[in-house]
Parts: C-alpha cells; sequence; structure tokens
C-alpha cells in the first residue's frame, strides 16, 4: 500500500489538481475495474501527506545538513521521507522502525544507495530524538 501511495503522491507532486482516485486506477494499471475503491490506508496516506505537506517539509529540513535545502534533495527521496515521516507522527498502529523499514524498502526500488542511506540517518534521527 505504500509503495501505491508513494507513487500516487509523486504523480501529484507535477499536477495537484489530479482526482484521486483516478490516479489510484491508473497506478494500479486497473483499466478492468475502474470503480475499484482506494484502500483506506491508502487514502489516508495520500491525503494526509498532502495536508501535512509544509509540517512535513520542515521536519525534514531540521535534520538536513548545513547548507542543504528540500530544493537540493532529489524529489523521490523527499516523498518518500514526507510519506514516512507522516507515519511516524500520526499513524499510532505503525511502529517508528517499520515506517523507517518501509521507506528504505522504496528507497531500493524507486532511488539509488546513496538515497537509501540519507533517508535512513534522516529517519533514525527522527526516531531516536
Amino acid at each position: 500500500m505504500r509503495k501505491i501511495a508513494f507513487q500516487m503522491l509523486f504523480a501529484m507532486e507535477s499536477n495537484q489538481d489530479i482526482v484521486v482516485d483516478e490516479l489510484y486506477c491508473q497506478v494500479r494499471d486497473d483499466d478492468e475495474n475502474e470503480t475499484e475503491e482506494i484502500p483506506s490506508y491508502v487514502r489516508i496516506l495520500v491525503t494526509g501527506v498532502n495536508e501535512k505537506k509544509a509540517e512535513l517539509d520542515a521536519t525534514i529540513q531540521k535534520y538536513l545538513g548545513q547548507g542543504w535545502t528540500l530544493a537540493r534533495l532529489n524529489k523521490t527521496d523527499v516523498i518518500i521521507l514526507r510519506l514516512a515521516i507522516f507515519e511516524i507522527q500520526n499513524v499510532d498502529d505503525i511502529p517508528s522502525k517499520v515506517a523507517l523499514n518501509e521507506a528504505l524498502e522504496l528507497t531500493k526500488e524507486f532511488s539509488d544507495e546513496k538515497s537509501r542511506r540519507f533517508v535512513n540517518g534522516v529517519l533514525s534521527n527522527l526516531i531516536s530524538k
């Protein structure tokens, strides 16, 4: 579900006007069953990250090294961090370490080793505070 939420958030980054339900069908590549409902957890993640984007970005910025800004980061990494931080801060039934591990799995699939280490560092520092 996090993978689908990530893909939806990534697409929404360049098109804020897209209809979430239509985007879900596109991400699922689900031409046959266009009326399939978005799983509630995917909707919670996508809606929550979008609603709290400024707050999540401020949290990310706190853990960046001196001279680094969100604008310098890979968009993929920013979205993965937003998603994980949202889960850590707002979803009580997901342990922080699970959110961190799931974020690392997303970086393995959609980014590179350097990004994986970076995401791990930011989230580990957040969790240990």
